[in-house]
C-alpha cells in the first residue's frame, strides 16, 4: 500500500478554509442557499447579538445579506431545508434526510414518552388537520416555569421529531414549525432506507467534504457521531476505521498533526491544481461557525484558543459574552465582543493577537462592514488589548 499524501500544515489549514468556503468559493455566486450547500449544516442558535447565528453564517461569507433572504433560503416553500439534531440543533439541506435514518430509528426503538406519551395522538391528528403548527399552537409550549420547563404537548412533539414522524421545515418568529414528515419531505427521500452503517459513511464523507482534510475525531465530532451506531456499539461490521476508509476519503499526513488524517479528493484535486486560489474573506465569525465550532480542531488548524463564554458569569469572562473571532487573510487574528448602543456598533470587549498594521486594518474592516450590515453608522470601542492598539485602530475605521 502506497504512502499517504503529504500535506504542511499550512496547505491543510487553506483547504480548511476552501472547504468551509471562505477562500475561494463558488458558492458565493449561488447566495444563502449555496453557503447551506456547501457547509451542509449550519448551528442555530437562541443568542442574537449583531444578528443570529445562522444569519452569521451567511453574512460571513456572502458580506451584507440581509435577514430575509437568509430566512427565504433556509425555510422556502417548497422547503429547501429542515432542522434536525446533527452537530447540535442545525439546518439541513434537505436532501440529507435519508443519512439520519439511523438517528431516527434510535428515538423509534425508545419508550421514554412519559407524560408525553396520552398527547402524542392528539399531536398528530392536529397536525394532520391543521399543520403546520407551532408548538404554541398545538397548545403551549411551557409548564410556565424556567427555559426547559416544557409542556408535555412540546415534549411528545420534539420526541416525534426526532424519530422522523414529524419534521420542522420553517421557523416563525423564532418558534419551530412543525409539520407531518410525509408531507412536508419528497417521497423519493423517504422512500431511501439506509442502513446504520451506510448513514455513517454517508455523513463521514459529508464532514470530510466539509473539513477538507480532518482526523477520524474531527470527522465524528462534525456531525455528532463518535462513530457509534443507533446502539451505542462500534459503527457496524467495518468499525469506525472502516466506515472512515469506505467513505472515499484518502488518508494523508498533516506535518504537527499528532494523529493520522483524511482528506477530501476534491479538496486534493484543487491542491494539485495550484489552490486553493481566490479572494480571501475579512469577517467577524459567529462562535457557532462551522469553521470554528470544533475548538480543539480550531486550535490545531490555526492556533487560535477560542471558547464561547456566553454562559460564563460575567465576572469571569476573558473575552465577553459572544466574542466573535476575526478571520483576514485565511488566519484568526483576533477577536471581538460586540453589542448594538441606538445606531453604534459598539466594540465591548476586542483584542487583537498580532500588533502589525494589517491586523488592525482588517479589524477595523471588519467592524465597519459588520456595523454598516445592522444599521449602525458608526463603531465605539471599549476595551482594547493591548491598549496601545486602541488609538490606531480608533484611526484606521472610517
Amino acid at each position: 500500500m502506497a504512502s499517504p499524501a503529504s500535506l504542511s500544515a499550512d496547505e491543510a489549514r487553506r483547504l480548511a478554509l476552501w472547504a468551509q468556503g471562505v477562500l475561494g468559493a463558488p458558492e458565493r455566486r449561488a447566495g444563502v442557499e449555496g453557503v447551506l450547500h456547501r457547509l451542509g449544516a449550519v448551528q442555530l442558535d437562541t443568542i442574537s447579538v449583531l444578528a443570529r447565528s445562522h444569519e452569521l453564517v451567511a453574512y460571513a461569507r456572502l458580506g451584507a445579506v440581509g435577514r430575509s433572504t437568509v430566512e427565504a433560503a433556509y425555510w422556502g416553500r417548497p422547503p429547501r431545508a429542515f432542522e434536525y439534531w446533527d452537530h447540535a440543533a442545525c439546518v439541513l439541506p434537505l436532501e440529507v434526510w435519508p443519512a439520519f435514518a439511523f438517528r431516527r430509528r434510535h428515538w423509534q426503538a425508545r419508550d421514554d414518552w412519559g407524560t408525553a406519551g396520552p398527547v402524542r395522538d392528539r399531536v398528530l391528528a392536529r397536525l394532520a388537520a391543521e399543520g403546520p403548527l407551532t408548538a404554541t399552537d398545538l397548545g403551549g409550549a411551557k409548564k410556565g416555569g424556567p427555559w426547559w420547563d416544557w409542556s408535555d404537548v412540546k415534549l411528545a412533539v420534539e420526541h416525534l421529531l426526532r424519530e422522523g414522524t414529524v419534521t420542522c421545515v420553517e421557523r416563525r418568529g423564532w418558534r419551530r414549525v412543525y409539520d407531518l414528515a410525509e408531507r412536508a419531505v419528497p417521497d423519493h427521500l423517504r422512500a431511501i432506507d439506509l442502513s446504520d452503517e451506510e448513514c455513517l459513511t454517508a455523513l463521514v464523507a459529508s464532514a470530510g467534504r466539509r473539513l477538507g482534510v480532518a482526523t477520524t475525531r474531527d470527522l465524528a465530532e462534525h456531525h455528532h457521531l463518535r462513530l457509534r451506531d443507533a446502539t451505542g456499539s462500534p459503527a457496524g461490521s467495518l468499525g469506525a476505521e472502516g466506515v472512515v476508509a469506505s467513505s472515499g476519503l484518502v488518508p494523508v499526513a498533516v506535518d504537527g498533526w499528532p494523529s493520522p488524517a483524511w482528506a477530501d479528493p476534491a479538496a486534493l484535486a484543487v491542491l494539485d491544481a495550484g489552490g486553493p486560489r481566490g479572494r480571501h474573506r475579512t469577517t467577524l465569525l459567529s462562535p457557532f461557525d462551522s469553521l470554528v465550532w470544533d475548538r480543539a480542531r480550531t486550535q490545531r488548524v490555526f492556533g487560535f484558543t477560542h471558547s464561547l463564554e456566553a454562559y460564563v458569569p460575567a465576572p469571569k469572562r476573558v473575552h465577553g459574552y459572544f466574542a466573535m473571532p476575526l478571520l483576514a487573510g485565511g488566519r484568526l487574528l483576533g477577536r471581538v465582543d460586540p453589542s448594538r448602543q441606538g445606531r453604534t456598533l459598539v466594540a465591548r470587549r476586542l483584542s487583537i493577537a498580532s500588533r502589525s498594521r494589517a491586523a488592525v486594518a482588517a479589524m477595523a474592516a471588519a467592524l465597519a462592514e459588520a456595523a454598516s450590515w445592522v444599521g449602525c453608522d458608526s463603531v465605539g470601542l471599549e476595551r482594547v488589548d493591548p491598549p496601545e492598539l486602541a488609538e490606531p485602530l480608533r484611526a484606521a475605521l472610517p
